[in-house]
């Protein structure tokens, strides 16, 4: 079989509107340049789109017209590097996507040790914050949780005794392990996070994992975040109001 034939058989294994980068069609580092004026006649005939320099996608056609990817799915291939995750989306899109507040943002937010992300295609604008900890593809769901909890004051449009509840059914989905690690990682993140989350964990008496997050607080430190016991019984414990 030709290049060109692998390719294109490749390509209608992809989902519509899903996006995709060279790494996704498996090719050889020789091979590059072919695939790569294999990839412009495609888009000539109108069987992918471009979004930008080396991403790509299988447009989706309704009876409406044609569909342009969502926007996580133009966002995904600037999370990786080489294979690996080095960024995750915060800020207000995930917290309308965990259903804690529907305002949806103008500028999304991408969290990274490893890179500095900015993204301008169209409707889609993406700005830099940076991680507490190096993101892979283990601890990004831990990170998204942590973040939840640094913003939780300031999400707007949140009712918070459903946000509590949300929080702690995202932390009883976790395994031991996952707990343990979410515990020290939040050790990198402000005082105010490891006191709602060691009362969080407290309140679903997962009380093995809380010391570290105590003895890293000091006594005297009180948390203003407008959580009262009868939102979160144990906030008193953890000094938080």
């Amino acid at each position: 079989m030709n290049l060109s034939k692998k390719i294109e058989q490749q390509i209608n294994l992809f989902e519509k509107g899903n996006t995709f980068t060279y790494k996704d069609l498996n090719i050889k580092k020789e091979e590059y340049s072919t695939v790569a004026k294999i990839v412009e006649r495609l888009i000539k005939k109108g069987i992918i789109k471009r979004i930008s320099t080396g991403i790509f996608y299988k447009p989706k056609k309704t009876v409406f017209g044609e569909l342009n990817p969502d926007e996580e799915q133009i966002i995904t291939p600037y999370l990786y590097k080489n294979g690996k995750r080095i960024a995750y989306i915060t800020g207000l899109l995930l917290y309308n996507k965990m259903g804690l507040t529907t305002q949806i943002p103008k500028t999304i937010s991408i969290a990274s040790t490893k890179k500095r992300i900015y993204i301008n295609k169209g409707n889609i604008k993406a700005s830099a914050v940076r991680s507490y900890v190096e993101v892979t593809d283990e601890n990004y769901k831990l990170l998204e949780l942590l973040d939840v909890i640094k913003d939780f004051k300031k999400i707007p449009n949140l009712d918070k005794k459903s946000g509590i509840k949300i929080l702690q059914n995202k932390i009883l989905e976790l395994n031991n392990k996952q707990r343990k690690k979410l515990v020290k990682i939040a050790l990198e993140y402000p005082p105010r996070v490891r006191a709602l989350l060691g009362a969080l964990l407290e309140n679903i008496e997962n009380k093995t994992n809380i010391k570290s997050l105590k003895e890293s607080l000091n006594p005297l430190s009180e948390y203003n975040l407008g959580i009262t016991k009868d939102i979160l019984s144990t906030a008193e414990k953890w000094n938080i109001k």
